[in-house]
Protein backbone atom coordinates (compact mmCIF):
# COMPACT_ATOMS: atom_id res chain seq x y z
CA UNK A 1 0.00 0.00 0.00
CA UNK A 2 1.77 3.14 -1.23
CA UNK A 3 -1.07 5.61 -1.79
CA UNK A 4 -3.88 5.65 0.75
CA UNK A 5 -7.40 6.28 -0.51
CA UNK A 6 -9.85 7.74 1.99
CA UNK A 7 -13.59 7.80 2.41
CA UNK A 8 -15.61 9.88 4.86
CA UNK A 9 -18.72 8.56 6.58
CA UNK A 10 -21.12 11.40 7.48
CA UNK A 11 -21.10 15.01 6.33
CA UNK A 12 -21.21 17.22 9.43
CA UNK A 13 -18.93 20.06 10.48
CA UNK A 14 -16.05 17.85 11.59
CA UNK A 15 -16.22 15.85 8.35
CA UNK A 16 -15.77 19.10 6.44
CA UNK A 17 -12.77 19.99 8.58
CA UNK A 18 -11.23 16.60 7.86
CA UNK A 19 -11.89 16.89 4.11
CA UNK A 20 -10.43 20.39 4.03
CA UNK A 21 -7.31 19.17 5.81
CA UNK A 22 -6.58 16.17 3.61
CA UNK A 23 -7.22 18.18 0.45
CA UNK A 24 -4.37 20.52 1.48
CA UNK A 25 -1.85 17.78 2.29
CA UNK A 26 0.63 17.08 -0.48
CA UNK A 27 2.40 14.27 1.39
CA UNK A 28 -0.67 12.13 2.09
CA UNK A 29 -3.21 10.05 0.22
CA UNK A 30 -6.34 11.06 -1.60
CA UNK A 31 -9.92 11.60 -0.52
CA UNK A 32 -12.09 9.62 -2.93
CA UNK A 33 -15.62 9.57 -1.58
CA UNK A 34 -18.14 10.65 1.04
CA UNK A 35 -21.35 9.01 2.20
CA UNK A 36 -24.49 10.35 3.78
CA UNK A 37 -27.93 8.91 4.45
CA UNK A 38 -29.10 11.40 1.82
CA UNK A 39 -27.60 11.39 -1.68
CA UNK A 40 -28.44 15.08 -2.05
CA UNK A 41 -26.44 15.89 1.08
CA UNK A 42 -23.57 13.68 -0.06
CA UNK A 43 -23.56 15.36 -3.48
CA UNK A 44 -23.42 18.81 -1.92
CA UNK A 45 -20.41 17.78 0.17
CA UNK A 46 -18.73 15.89 -2.69
CA UNK A 47 -19.02 18.76 -5.15
CA UNK A 48 -16.95 20.98 -2.87
CA UNK A 49 -14.03 18.52 -2.88
CA UNK A 50 -14.49 16.94 -6.32
CA UNK A 51 -15.04 13.46 -4.91
CA UNK A 52 -17.61 10.70 -5.32
CA UNK A 53 -20.91 10.81 -3.41
CA UNK A 54 -22.76 7.84 -1.94
CA UNK A 55 -26.32 7.98 -0.64
CA UNK A 56 -25.82 5.01 1.71
CA UNK A 57 -23.02 3.98 4.04
CA UNK A 58 -23.17 0.46 2.61
CA UNK A 59 -22.19 1.77 -0.83
CA UNK A 60 -19.19 3.57 0.66
CA UNK A 61 -17.81 0.56 2.51
CA UNK A 62 -18.21 -1.60 -0.61
CA UNK A 63 -16.12 0.70 -2.78
CA UNK A 64 -13.04 -1.43 -3.59
CA UNK A 65 -10.83 1.62 -4.14
CA UNK A 66 -11.13 2.90 -0.58
CA UNK A 67 -8.55 1.78 1.98
CA UNK A 68 -9.60 3.64 5.11
CA UNK A 69 -12.74 5.41 6.31
CA UNK A 70 -12.95 8.38 8.64
CA UNK A 71 -16.09 8.11 10.77
CA UNK A 72 -17.61 11.49 11.63
CA UNK A 73 -21.10 10.48 12.74
CA UNK A 74 -22.57 11.12 16.24
CA UNK A 75 -21.14 9.19 19.22
CA UNK A 76 -24.16 6.93 19.40
CA UNK A 77 -23.46 5.58 15.90
CA UNK A 78 -19.69 5.11 16.10
CA UNK A 79 -19.89 1.46 17.13
CA UNK A 80 -22.40 0.58 14.42
CA UNK A 81 -20.54 2.46 11.69
CA UNK A 82 -17.06 1.26 12.66
CA UNK A 83 -18.33 -2.31 12.74
CA UNK A 84 -19.86 -1.85 9.28
CA UNK A 85 -16.51 -0.66 7.95
CA UNK A 86 -14.51 -3.45 9.56
CA UNK A 87 -16.90 -6.16 8.41
CA UNK A 88 -16.43 -4.88 4.86
CA UNK A 89 -12.65 -4.90 5.05
CA UNK A 90 -12.05 -1.20 5.62
CA UNK A 91 -9.51 0.30 8.00
CA UNK A 92 -10.96 2.89 10.37
CA UNK A 93 -10.15 6.27 11.89
CA UNK A 94 -13.09 6.95 14.22
CA UNK A 95 -13.86 10.35 15.70
CA UNK A 96 -13.77 10.80 19.46
CA UNK A 97 -15.34 9.75 21.67
CA UNK A 98 -14.49 6.43 20.06
CA UNK A 99 -17.68 4.73 21.23
CA UNK A 100 -20.29 5.26 23.93
CA UNK A 101 -18.68 2.87 26.43
CA UNK A 102 -15.68 0.64 26.98
CA UNK A 103 -17.53 -2.56 26.08
CA UNK A 104 -18.24 -1.23 22.60
CA UNK A 105 -14.64 -0.01 22.24
CA UNK A 106 -13.26 -3.42 23.22
CA UNK A 107 -15.57 -5.17 20.77
CA UNK A 108 -14.33 -2.98 17.92
CA UNK A 109 -10.63 -3.43 18.68
CA UNK A 110 -11.14 -7.18 18.95
CA UNK A 111 -12.99 -7.28 15.63
CA UNK A 112 -10.27 -5.20 13.96
CA UNK A 113 -7.60 -7.60 15.24
CA UNK A 114 -9.59 -10.58 13.98
CA UNK A 115 -9.98 -8.97 10.56
CA UNK A 116 -6.34 -7.80 10.55
CA UNK A 117 -7.43 -4.21 10.02
CA UNK A 118 -6.21 -0.92 11.46
CA UNK A 119 -8.46 1.06 13.79
CA UNK A 120 -7.71 4.18 15.81
CA UNK A 121 -9.60 6.81 17.75
CA UNK A 122 -9.24 10.24 16.14
CA UNK A 123 -8.01 11.87 19.34
CA UNK A 124 -6.13 14.43 17.27
CA UNK A 125 -4.84 16.31 20.32
CA UNK A 126 -2.38 13.54 21.17
CA UNK A 127 -0.53 13.92 17.87
CA UNK A 128 0.12 17.66 18.10
CA UNK A 129 3.80 18.67 17.95
CA UNK A 130 3.25 21.06 20.88
CA UNK A 131 2.60 18.08 23.15
CA UNK A 132 5.81 16.44 22.01
CA UNK A 133 7.64 19.62 23.04
CA UNK A 134 5.71 19.72 26.31
CA UNK A 135 6.73 16.13 27.09
CA UNK A 136 10.36 17.08 26.44
CA UNK A 137 10.03 20.07 28.77
CA UNK A 138 8.58 17.87 31.50
CA UNK A 139 11.23 15.18 31.03
CA UNK A 140 13.96 17.81 31.38
CA UNK A 141 12.56 18.65 34.81
CA UNK A 142 11.71 22.27 34.07
CA UNK A 143 8.91 22.31 36.65
CA UNK A 144 10.13 19.44 38.80
CA UNK A 145 7.86 16.57 39.77
CA UNK A 146 4.30 16.86 38.48
CA UNK A 147 1.76 17.42 41.25
CA UNK A 148 -1.52 18.62 39.72
CA UNK A 149 -3.31 19.20 36.42
CA UNK A 150 -6.26 21.55 36.06
CA UNK A 151 -8.37 21.88 32.91
CA UNK A 152 -11.59 23.66 31.99
CA UNK A 153 -13.60 23.94 28.79
CA UNK A 154 -17.13 25.08 27.96
CA UNK A 155 -19.12 26.36 25.01
CA UNK A 156 -22.68 27.58 24.48
CA UNK A 157 -24.48 26.37 21.36
CA UNK A 158 -27.87 27.81 20.43
CA UNK A 159 -31.07 26.67 18.74
CA UNK A 160 -31.19 23.24 17.15
CA UNK A 161 -27.49 22.68 17.84
CA UNK A 162 -28.13 23.10 21.57
CA UNK A 163 -30.77 20.36 21.55
CA UNK A 164 -28.61 18.09 19.40
CA UNK A 165 -25.62 18.41 21.72
CA UNK A 166 -27.70 17.15 24.65
CA UNK A 167 -29.81 14.54 22.85
CA UNK A 168 -29.53 11.23 24.77
CA UNK A 169 -30.32 9.32 21.56
CA UNK A 170 -27.06 10.74 20.16
CA UNK A 171 -25.14 10.03 23.40
CA UNK A 172 -25.11 13.75 24.05
CA UNK A 173 -23.87 15.77 26.98
CA UNK A 174 -20.60 17.44 27.89
CA UNK A 175 -18.60 14.37 28.90
CA UNK A 176 -18.41 12.46 25.61
CA UNK A 177 -18.27 15.66 23.56
CA UNK A 178 -15.53 17.68 25.30
CA UNK A 179 -14.90 15.96 28.64
CA UNK A 180 -12.94 13.40 26.63
CA UNK A 181 -10.41 16.15 25.84
CA UNK A 182 -9.86 16.99 29.50
CA UNK A 183 -9.62 13.34 30.54
CA UNK A 184 -7.49 12.44 27.54
CA UNK A 185 -4.94 15.17 28.16
CA UNK A 186 -4.86 14.44 31.91
CA UNK A 187 -4.11 10.82 31.06
CA UNK A 188 -1.41 11.84 28.58
CA UNK A 189 0.35 13.89 31.25
CA UNK A 190 -0.30 12.06 34.52
CA UNK A 191 -1.15 8.53 33.42
CA UNK A 192 -4.07 6.42 32.25
CA UNK A 193 -4.64 4.61 35.54
CA UNK A 194 -5.59 6.91 38.40
CA UNK A 195 -6.12 5.30 41.77
CA UNK A 196 -9.45 7.07 42.28
CA UNK A 197 -11.95 9.03 40.21
CA UNK A 198 -14.42 11.31 41.98
CA UNK A 199 -17.05 13.13 39.96
CA UNK A 200 -20.30 15.03 39.97
CA UNK A 201 -22.57 16.35 37.26
CA UNK A 202 -25.55 18.60 36.70
CA UNK A 203 -28.05 16.79 34.52
CA UNK A 204 -29.95 19.13 32.22
CA UNK A 205 -33.45 19.18 30.80
CA UNK A 206 -32.62 16.54 28.18
CA UNK A 207 -31.38 14.01 30.73
CA UNK A 208 -27.67 14.33 29.91
CA UNK A 209 -24.85 16.18 31.65
CA UNK A 210 -24.65 19.91 31.04
CA UNK A 211 -21.82 20.38 33.56
CA UNK A 212 -19.39 17.90 35.04
CA UNK A 213 -16.52 18.01 37.48
CA UNK A 214 -14.01 15.16 37.69
CA UNK A 215 -11.15 14.70 40.12
CA UNK A 216 -8.40 12.12 39.63
CA UNK A 217 -5.99 10.86 42.27
CA UNK A 218 -2.86 8.89 41.37
CA UNK A 219 -0.69 6.49 43.35
CA UNK A 220 2.16 9.02 43.38
CA UNK A 221 -0.15 11.62 45.01
CA UNK A 222 -0.55 13.64 41.79
CA UNK A 223 -4.08 14.92 41.20
CA UNK A 224 -6.24 16.42 38.44
CA UNK A 225 -9.37 18.54 38.46
CA UNK A 226 -11.34 18.72 35.20
CA UNK A 227 -14.41 20.82 34.44
CA UNK A 228 -16.36 20.69 31.18
CA UNK A 229 -19.73 22.16 30.31
CA UNK A 230 -22.10 22.81 27.46
CA UNK A 231 -24.22 25.92 27.88
CA UNK A 232 -21.60 28.20 29.40
CA UNK A 233 -18.60 29.71 27.64
CA UNK A 234 -15.39 28.82 29.45
CA UNK A 235 -12.19 29.37 27.51
CA UNK A 236 -10.31 26.09 27.14
CA UNK A 237 -7.31 26.43 29.40
CA UNK A 238 -5.21 24.05 31.44
CA UNK A 239 -2.38 24.41 33.91
CA UNK A 240 0.16 21.73 34.79
CA UNK A 241 1.71 22.23 38.23
CA UNK A 242 5.00 20.89 39.52
CA UNK A 243 7.31 21.24 42.49
CA UNK A 244 9.40 23.90 40.71
CA UNK A 245 6.79 25.87 38.79
CA UNK A 246 3.86 25.48 36.43
CA UNK A 247 3.01 25.41 32.72
CA UNK A 248 0.00 27.23 31.25
CA UNK A 249 -1.66 25.48 28.30
CA UNK A 250 -4.03 27.85 26.50
CA UNK A 251 -6.59 26.05 24.32
CA UNK A 252 -5.23 22.72 25.57
CA UNK A 253 -7.32 20.59 23.21
CA UNK A 254 -5.75 22.37 20.22
CA UNK A 255 -2.40 23.25 21.75
CA UNK A 256 -0.05 25.44 19.73
CA UNK A 257 1.93 27.10 22.52
CA UNK A 258 2.53 26.86 26.25
CA UNK A 259 4.18 29.09 28.83
CA UNK A 260 6.58 27.86 31.53
CA UNK A 261 6.64 29.87 34.76
CA UNK A 262 9.32 28.62 37.16
CA UNK A 263 9.50 29.30 40.88
CA UNK A 264 12.79 31.18 40.39
CA UNK A 265 10.96 33.79 38.28
CA UNK A 266 11.98 32.43 34.89
CA UNK A 267 9.18 32.70 32.33
CA UNK A 268 9.19 31.76 28.66
CA UNK A 269 6.82 30.56 25.94
CA UNK A 270 7.27 27.65 23.55
CA UNK A 271 5.39 27.92 20.24
CA UNK A 272 4.50 25.15 17.80
CA UNK A 273 1.86 26.34 15.31
CA UNK A 274 -0.16 23.97 13.15
CA UNK A 275 0.74 23.48 9.52
CA UNK A 276 -2.96 23.53 8.64
CA UNK A 277 -5.44 23.06 11.48
CA UNK A 278 -4.06 20.22 13.61
CA UNK A 279 -5.89 17.33 11.94
CA UNK A 280 -2.94 16.73 9.61
CA UNK A 281 -0.93 14.89 12.26
CA UNK A 282 -3.49 12.15 12.95
CA UNK A 283 -3.94 11.70 9.18
CA UNK A 284 -0.22 11.20 8.76
CA UNK A 285 -0.07 8.77 11.67
CA UNK A 286 -2.91 6.71 10.18
CA UNK A 287 -1.20 6.56 6.79
CA UNK A 288 2.17 5.72 8.33
CA UNK A 289 0.59 2.77 10.14
CA UNK A 290 -1.21 1.55 7.02
CA UNK A 291 1.87 1.78 4.81
CA UNK A 292 3.94 -0.14 7.38
CA UNK A 293 1.07 -2.64 7.85
CA UNK A 294 0.63 -1.86 11.53
CA UNK A 295 -2.79 -2.62 12.98
CA UNK A 296 -2.42 -0.17 15.85
CA UNK A 297 -0.76 3.18 16.47
CA UNK A 298 1.96 3.23 19.10
CA UNK A 299 1.01 6.86 19.87
CA UNK A 300 -2.75 6.46 20.31
CA UNK A 301 -3.04 2.82 21.33
CA UNK A 302 -6.18 0.75 21.71
CA UNK A 303 -5.42 0.55 25.41
CA UNK A 304 -5.29 4.35 25.68
CA UNK A 305 -8.78 4.51 24.18
CA UNK A 306 -10.12 1.76 26.43
CA UNK A 307 -8.64 3.34 29.55
CA UNK A 308 -10.27 6.72 28.90
CA UNK A 309 -13.56 5.09 27.97
CA UNK A 310 -13.50 3.23 31.31
CA UNK A 311 -12.93 6.49 33.18
CA UNK A 312 -15.93 8.01 31.41
CA UNK A 313 -17.97 4.88 32.17
CA UNK A 314 -17.09 5.26 35.85
CA UNK A 315 -18.14 8.91 35.89
CA UNK A 316 -21.47 8.22 34.18
CA UNK A 317 -22.10 5.30 36.51
CA UNK A 318 -21.65 7.66 39.45
CA UNK A 319 -24.21 10.01 37.91
CA UNK A 320 -26.66 7.26 36.92
CA UNK A 321 -26.44 8.37 33.29
CA UNK A 322 -26.99 5.81 30.56
CA UNK A 323 -27.84 6.18 26.87
CA UNK A 324 -30.47 4.34 24.80
CA UNK A 325 -27.75 2.99 22.46
CA UNK A 326 -25.88 1.12 25.21
CA UNK A 327 -27.11 -2.34 24.39
CA UNK A 328 -24.45 -5.00 24.69
CA UNK A 329 -22.28 -5.18 21.53
CA UNK A 330 -23.37 -7.81 19.02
Amino acid sequence: MTQINWGILSTGTIAKKFASTISQLTDCGKLLAVASRSLATANQFANEYNIKAYGTYQDLVRDPKIDVIYIASPHSLHYEHARLCLENGKNVLCEKSFTVNAAQAAALTQLAAKKKLFIMEAFWTKFLPAYQLLNKTIAEGEIGELTHFRAQYGFAPTGARYARKFDPALAGGALLDIGVYALGVAAMLLGYHPKHLYSSAIIGEYGTDKFNSIMLEYENQATAHLITTIGSIIDPQAVLFGTKGHIVLPNFSALQEFTIEKSDGTRYTVESPFEINGFEYQIRETEKCLISQKLESTIMTHQNTLDVMRLMDKARSDWGLTFPCEAAPA
